[in-house]
């Protein structure tokens, strides 16, 4: 059963605010694929140094992740939510007037170059200059937090409302949670013994694609997601890491990850054919940079549940199965590039080629 309404059980006020949102977040999506991967790769460029491609078997569930973290990519942490996060979460998403996004408060974090020329405008979505202050603030510590403003004129006018935002809840508790809905566990992470918490822990990350106990902010990224589904609204949640060299995403949908991937001119002009694309227009919208005779393009996996990772039809309490996959490769796709009007992302089986 899903944790959030589908459209069909909204009111028409949040059928409209859940369309809202849905365009905000497909506009988001191309400002993440910028900052995590192309800037990323211009970083790179920039240090003359050999950008590190991911290979195809990182992008299996259940894959290994070499564990070098590289400077030059972009790391961020991202929240946007559908509705408002009331005030009573404070204790385990640490949002707080002292980072509130304000001119006051942003003047305290010296490496911002920002105080002198700030407008409290600007921290609106639908504000032209929206994009350069979500760009300085990508880089602050912590998660970023987006959600609707409840005093705004406007009812459906979102806002970046907070930054250096603090996910607090334990690891424990966000697999417990996770656990008890899917029917592993009654009640306590502990009820079955140590051995049978620490699968359950491992379960958690397999659950949101992510190898067990990565750090920092795909850790962050995941407890976030988990904690939010009992709020009753969609959300979703972006983390770039210096590890995977990918832009994870989080949504109601589960979680995605994009990639950049290298393609000889062969197989460019391969895809297009397969397509009824022109080579050269296919070029132009999917291929992000050229490295000697290839292309490089936005390579994006996405995950679906296994039936072990969702609740029995029964209801009935089961044992965790470390062996038994919890994710599958749902979708395979080359994402045109951010700003490309009207071509959409074109299907591609790569992983298990």
């Amino acid at each position: 059963m899903a944790f959030w309404s589908v459209r069909e059980e909204l009111s028409q006020e949040n059928r409209l605010r859940r369309s809202y949102y849905e365009l905000l977040r497909d506009e988001l999506d191309e400002q993440m694929f910028q900052y995590s991967l192309i800037d990323s790769y211009n970083n790179f460029l920039s240090a003359n140094v050999p950008y590190p491609f991911v290979e195809k078997r990182e992008l299996k569930p259940r894959a290994r992740i070499p564990a070098v973290e590289y400077n030059c990519q972009n790391t961020f942490l991202v929240i946007f939510v559908e509705d408002t996060i009331p005030s009573t979460h404070k204790k385990y998403i640490r949002f707080f007037r002292t980072n509130r996004t304000t001119k006051t408060n942003l003047l305290r974090y010296e490496p911002l170059p920002i105080a002198s020329k700030f407008d409290r405008n600007q921290k609106y979505l639908d504000s032209v200059h929206f994009h350069e202050l979500l760009k300085l603030l990508l880089p602050v510590d912590y998660a970023l937090l987006i959600q609707r403003d409840p005093a705004g004129k406007k009812k459906n006018r979102y806002n970046l409302s907070h930054f250096h935002v603090k996910i607090d809840w334990p690891i424990a508790d966000a697999a417990e949670d996770l656990a008890s809905s899917l029917r592993y566990i009654s009640k306590d992470l502990y009820e079955k013994g140590d051995k049978y918490a620490i699968d359950v822990q491992k379960k958690f990350f397999e659950y949101y694609c992510l190898p067990f106990e990565v750090g920092g902010r795909r850790t962050a990224a995941i407890v976030a997601s988990q904690y939010l589904k009992r709020m009753g609204f969609i959300s979703t949640v972006y983390a770039a890491s210096s590890e995977s060299r990918a832009l994870i995403r989080v949504s109601e949908r589960g979680a995605s990850k994009a990639v950049l991937m290298k393609f000889k001119e062969s197989e460019l002009e391969q895809i297009a054919e397969a397509n009824n694309i022109k080579a050269r227009t296919f070029k132009k919208n999917y291929v992000i940079a050229r490295e000697k005779t290839k292309g490089i393009c936005i390579f994006q996996a996405t995950y679906a549940f296994t039936n072990h990772a969702r609740p029995p039809d029964d209801g009935k309490l089961r044992d965790v199965k470390p062996d038994l996959n919890w994710l599958s490769v749902g979708g395979q796709h080359i994402m045109p590039k951010p700003g490309v009007w009207k071509y959409p992302p074109i299907s591609l089986n790569l992983i298990y080629t």
